[in-house]
């Protein structure tokens, strides 16, 4: 039997989770530890643990040695979990490529994360002929689905299928070292320190996100959004590694969502804001229609929730919905329950790893209620990697990190954020934060998705501009360009308001809920 560990978390009177030690339990080999949404493929946990022992032969046979880094571009797919566990246990940095960047991108952080091995899927549009010939001459290719465009790169999955299904000998701990989205400029790697400790022995992210939320042996939990970014990947595999089981979405649908949660009895879901808004535009009938009762926890994050859609979605899950704040780069951490939440309306909660700051321009400390830039002291140290000047750009004086978030605390200690300090909008002198004016415009009964920037004025150096996503493209038009800026009249200071609106059929907008807002913004700015 493979041993995992075991946890659970136990309220506590101010509404809090009290974190139980993590002790180590059984598996049986036979149970699943993750199954494929749509393809149906399931994988036990003695077929996880001969894969990616497998993975990590391959790896050591390659050359690959501890400390180097692997790079991975695919789709969510039954070798990409499977890689990572077999990286995770052979002590080298892993890093997952976004599969909606362009070849430049992707070259600059093969590049930049000095890969020794790129792990692609040959089957996907980003992987063009043109890709390879950017890549450096050193670099060891290898296609998880074939290679008969590139009959130089040798098939992933036949070699891994030659080496031994026994564990290699010691076996170090692994990492990730994930890319920030890039929305405000180029992606950053995201570097911690190796463990120097045995592959297998508890992490700091198990230690973190079991206890926290209450993942163990008995969670079914479903994995809707791109396994390349942080939360969905470290999600899973703390899932699996407490010998749970993963039910991973090889794209995000909104009613295959609903009915894979009936169908696998899931317990534990995660989730962006973007997605309840698309779960929320179904209609109430197909909605109500499915039996969501084994859910016992929905986790969102990864980007500011309107307060209406939140309210929506505990009316229709009941109080399950929890919240979290935190970044690839993991400074540290909030957290907050739904009990929490319905007293502290539009908070991301407080601090469960590390201290809360609000500072001003300076890095100083800024009085309670006031807005400022969130800092955390006291939480894991990270480094960007090859970039020391934007590693000390997330630095005060104090030596407190920031990822450039605004927001401010109450008297309770819960974080209210604001917006992103790339985003805000200076008019005439003013601070405009767009996350305000978009969620008044989410809350529009015609609108899908919204992005509020800045764009140029002459008076006044910027002025507001929406772009909207609708409903229906048949709405697009001046009518309703007029009827969405009376809209946000009714619920906002005037200077607020958009003195435009475009429209789009979509909007940038990364599967993490993450607005690619510096596309938005580059359509208006000169070049």
């Amino acid at each position: 039997m493979k041993k995992h560990f075991h946890s659970r978390v136990v309220p506590i009177k101010n509404g809090g989770l009290m974190l139980i030690p993590i002790q180590p339990i059984n598996v049986d080999p036979e149970k699943i530890a993750f199954q494929m949404c749509e393809s149906g493929e399931q994988v036990t946990f003695a077929q996880l643990e001969s894969r990616a022992n497998q993975v990590a032969h391959l790896v050591t046979d390659l050359g690959i040695l501890p400390g180097d880094h692997v790079a991975l571009l695919m789709n969510n797919c039954r070798e990409l979990l499977e890689l990572c566990f077999g990286l995770d246990r052979s002590g080298v940095y892993y890093t997952l490529i976004s599969t909606r960047l362009t070849t430049d991108e992707i070259d600059y952080i093969v590049r930049d994360c000095g890969a020794r091995l790129f792990v692609y899927s040959a089957a996907l549009e980003s992987v063009e002929q043109d890709l390879f010939s950017k890549l450096p001459d050193t670099l060891k290719c290898m296609s998880i689905d074939g290679c008969a465009e590139h009959k130089s790169h040798e098939d992933w999955v036949a070699e891994c299928a030659k080496r031994s299904t026994s564990a290699t000998a010691q076996a170090l701990q692994g990492s990730d070292m994930l890319y920030s989205s890039g929305t405000t400029g180029r992606p950053k790697g995201v570097l911690w320190p190796l463990p120097k400790t045995a592959a297998g022995q508890q992490t700091m992210l198990v230690t973190l996100l079991s206890p926290l939320f209450g993942y163990d042996a008995d969670s079914h939990y479903l994995s809707t959004a791109p396994l390349y970014h942080a939360a969905p990947l470290r999600h899973s595999m703390t899932v699996i590694k407490m010998g749970g089981t993963v039910t991973v979405m090889e794209r995000f649908d909104a009613l295959l969502a609903l009915q894979t949660i009936e169908r696998y009895r899931i317990t534990h879901s995660q989730w962006v804001p973007t997605m309840f808004v698309r779960l929320l535009k179904l209609d109430r009938e197909t909605r109500e229609k499915f039996d969501l009762s084994s859910m016992e926890m929905a986790v969102h994050a990864a980007a500011p929730c309107p307060v209406d859609v939140k309210e929506q979605m505990i009316n229709w899950w009941g109080p399950i919905v929890h919240e979290y704040y935190a970044g690839t780069e993991n400074n540290g951490f909030c957290s907050i329950t739904p009990s929490e939440w319905l007293a502290h309306k539009g908070s991301v909660g407080r601090a469960s790893q590390g201290k809360l700051h609000i500072c001003d321009e300076e890095g100083v400390p800024v009085d309670v209620g006031q807005i400022g830039a969130v800092y955390f002291s006291d939480g894991p140290q990270f480094t960007y990697h090859n970039d020391p000047v934007s590693t000390a750009q997330t630095r005060n004086s104090l030596g407190w990190t920031t990822l450039g978030d605004i927001g401010y605390l109450d008297e309770q200690g819960y974080l209210y954020l604001v917006d992103r300090k790339a985003f805000m909008i200076i008019s005439g002198g003013v601070n405009i934060y767009p996350q305000e004016i978009e969620n008044v415009l989410l809350q529009h009964p015609k609108v899908m998705d919204a992005a509020v920037v800045g764009v140029p004025n002459h008076d006044w150096g910027e002025e507001v501009k929406a772009v909207v996503q609708p409903v229906h493209a048949y709405d697009i038009g001046p009518a309703l360009a007029e009827e969405l800026q009376a809209f946000c009249r009714e619920k906002l200071a005037d200077f607020k308001c958009p003195r435009s609106i475009d429209f789009d059929l979509e909007l940038p907008r990364l599967p993490t809920g993450k607005l690619y807002k510096k596309l938005v913004k580059k359509r208006y700015w000169p070049q």
